[in-house]
């Protein structure tokens, strides 16, 4: 078969301080892309300016702030490639990753997900690999999607992206839209392959999307509860779902207690014993949520204790 064709999909929102970077790393592609789509989120920044060295190779989209998922749907339903692929205006390509990809979906035409290793980036420095944490499933891929979002910033088959309905704008999926995708697109049928390399720089700052722990966990939450809906599960997945929530929404709910114990507001101890009594809570979890309405201080402890255990390797270096 002939090669495929890729498109960068870049959605940005106040992102002129990064986004020059971002795009200077796909223009310097060992295979280019045929497309570039900038999906400007409704910035008020000066991203024009930004943009402005690279503006007759890209295709810049402006539409109204309405989340990151709606600017990554507008720059899909604008692609006409073959594969769409996600990059966020923070992050950078490493001058392989298209070329790879392209190479595994030659060896591999029946793939609708392409993924690379990642390197994770904090104040400059390259910390951990996403695979370090993450564990790529060459099989069973139905649960392990249950169970974790194993790719991160990968191609698409745009056609299977838009055949599903595209990112879910919903503002409480936020900012696990990218999971929820997956998600829906390996239960219907798509299998995903890896290029076992770290051909992506994700830049942890403060400031992303995921910096908030506590709406990232919830968020987790609720892309479980709707995958709970779907009526394609086969034998054994809703079982295993139910368990991945009640985990999810136990981390979440350790969250919420550790934010409590630190922060520590007029009526904290209140919020912490009501957390404690949230029906499906594991008697440890239960526990180190109580104790910090006694004892703070003990109690970040023992929560930090519960939320690692709980987590175990598989939850990555993120959240």
């Amino acid at each position: 078969m002939s090669r495929p064709t890729f498109a960068v999909v870049i959605p940005a929102y106040n992102a002129s301080q990064f986004i020059a970077e971002a795009l200077a790393s796909v223009f310097a592609q060992t295979a280019a892309a045929a497309e570039v789509v900038v999906s400007d989120d409704g910035s008020t920044d000066d991203l024009e300016t930004a943009l402005k060295p690279f503006r007759d190779r890209i295709t810049l989209l402006q539409n109204p702030h309405r989340g990151a998922a709606a600017a990554r749907n507008a720059a899909v339903e604008a692609a006409s490639s073959d594969f769409v692929v996600m990059l966020d205006a923070d992050d950078v390509y490493e001058p392989e990753r298209l070329d790879a990809l392209a190479a595994l979906a030659e060896a591999r035409p029946d793939l609708d997900i392409l993924a690379t290793d990642l390197w994770y980036e904090r104040d400059g420095s390259l910390a951990e690999r996403f695979y370090e944490w993450t564990p790529f499933p060459t099989e069973h891929q139905r649960l392990a999607i249950i169970d974790r979002c194993f790719v991160a910033c990968p191609a698409m088959r745009r056609e299977r992206v838009l055949e599903i309905g595209g990112f879910d704008e919903l503002p409480a999926i936020a900012p696990a839209e990218d999971w929820d995708l997956f998600l829906r697109l390996v239960l219907s049928g798509s299998e995903a392959g890896l290029v076992d390399r770290p051909l992506l720089r994700y830049r942890i700052r403060a400031s992303s999307a995921t910096g908030d722990r506590s709406r990232a966990l919830w968020a987790r939450v609720r892309v479980l509860e709707k995958a709970r809906s779907r009526s394609d599960l086969r034998p054994g997945e809703s079982d295993y779902l139910d368990s991945r929530l009640r985990r999810a929404r136990t981390r979440a709910i350790l969250s919420d207690a550790a934010t409590l114990t630190a922060s520590r507001p007029d009526d904290f101890r209140r919020a912490l014993l009501h957390l404690a009594l949230t029906p499906g809570l594991e008697a440890p979890a239960r526990a180190a949520v109580a104790a910090g309405a006694v004892a703070p201080a003990a109690g970040r402890r023992l929560l930090r204790r519960a939320d690692r255990r709980i987590a175990g390797k598989t939850a990555g270096p993120r959240v």
